[in-house]
């Protein structure tokens, strides 16, 4: 693990601040114990953290050295110790050493030095305590950050993997279906089987070059979707017709790719495929504060059918909504005099 003062700048100034807080605590506290003021307590204060502060940042090695094998804690508190009493020791005599050979003859530095004496091994032992619990904080911080980073790369990978397997839902089931209609077709209209190849294939070119979840422009999905109808049309003829009530401001929108189509393929599966009469499919989208509003809705034979859908295409559009938007979007269908609504709203600036 890297040293966590030297990660970065913000940390290094906080260090140094905290260890100019305490030479100050130091001078007042030598200045009780001493009984009087004298200048060589403020030299010996900025002197001595200075030199405390260098043990400090070097402690961090040993530190990490005995807390890497995981040690018994009677063994790590040994070390510990140990660690303290040498650092002690050291920073006690450094001071000493430097002071005495900066400082003119005939000072009073010894005096000083042994009225403090106690103060300063006390002062020393009570910032190595300071020292160690810091160096622990920093770890527990560390690793916690890394279990939130592992945690959240974990949860982006299955959501991923979610969302493709929803959408892999999507393209086998229409391509079935649309390879069937074509074998029949070759025998009955092989003019109209040509045309529906054709169609096909643009349709799966769309769908194969987009092979993740980035997002795509509603003017690009409609263009695909155009094609999907181009190809029912081709098997239903009059059957099926479209409408678009799409403001000039929506086509910009972004949404995942082929979010629609589910949509879409339920309209036909469920209005086209079981009504005796001129199905209507119609596509409105508009903007409302910031969100968009896509409605899709068709009329459908009230007769009950005996096909029952499993629900298949709108679970996999709520639930690719519920992953990719959270709870920001909403799906919400409706039946009304013959009439089935589809209509979702998603937020903007959402990708």
């Amino acid at each position: 693990m890297k040293h966590p003062v030297f990660q970065n700048r913000v940390r290094l100034i906080v260090w140094w601040l905290i260890w100019l807080f305490l030479a100050a605590g130091q001078s007042l506290l030598f200045y009780f114990a001493f009984g009087s003021f004298s200048n060589i307590g403020v030299i010996d204060s900025l002197l001595s953290l200075l030199i405390y502060s260098g043990l400090a940042l070097s402690l961090w090695y040993p530190f990490s050295f005995f807390n890497s094998s995981k040690p018994s804690v009677p063994v790590l508190v040994g070390n510990l110790v140990a660690s303290g009493a040498v650092s002690v020791i050291i920073w006690v005599l450094v001071t000493k050493l430097i002071m005495q050979s900066i400082l003119p003859e005939g000072n009073n530095y010894q005096a000083y030095y042994d009225a403090t004496f106690s103060y300063r091994v006390g002062t020393g032992v009570f910032i190595y305590g300071l020292i160690i619990l810091t160096y622990y904080l920093f770890i527990s911080l560390t690793n916690l950050s890394e279990k939130n980073a592992k945690e959240a790369r974990l949860e982006s990978l299955v959501k991923e993997t979610e969302l493709k397997m929803l959408r892999s839902q999507i393209n086998p089931h229409f391509l079935f279906n649309s390879l069937n209609s074509i074998s029949s077709l070759t025998v009955t209209d092989p003019e109209k089987a040509r045309t529906m190849v054709v169609k096909l294939s643009d349709f799966m070119r769309y769908a194969l070059s987009r092979k993740d979840e980035q997002p795509v422009s509603l003017q690009s999905e409609l263009d695909n979707l155009r094609l999907y109808l181009e190809i029912e049309k081709v098997r239903f003829g009059d059957k099926l017709t479209t409408e678009e009530n799409i403001e000039t401001n929506c086509l910009d929108f972004k949404l995942p790719v082929m979010l629609l189509q589910p949509l879409y393929e339920n309209a036909v599966k469920h209005g086209v495929y079981e009504s005796t009469e001129t199905v209507r499919i119609i596509t409105e989208a508009r903007m409302i504060d910031g969100f968009i509003e896509i409605i899709i809705k068709n009329n459908y034979d009230t007769v009950p059918s005996l096909r029952k859908g499993t629900g298949t295409g709108l679970l996999n559009v709520t639930r690719r909504l519920e992953l990719f938007y959270g709870n920001k979007a909403s799906i919400k269908t409706t039946k009304e005099n013959n009439i089935y609504t589809v209509t979702l709203y998603i937020p903007a600036g959402v990708s």
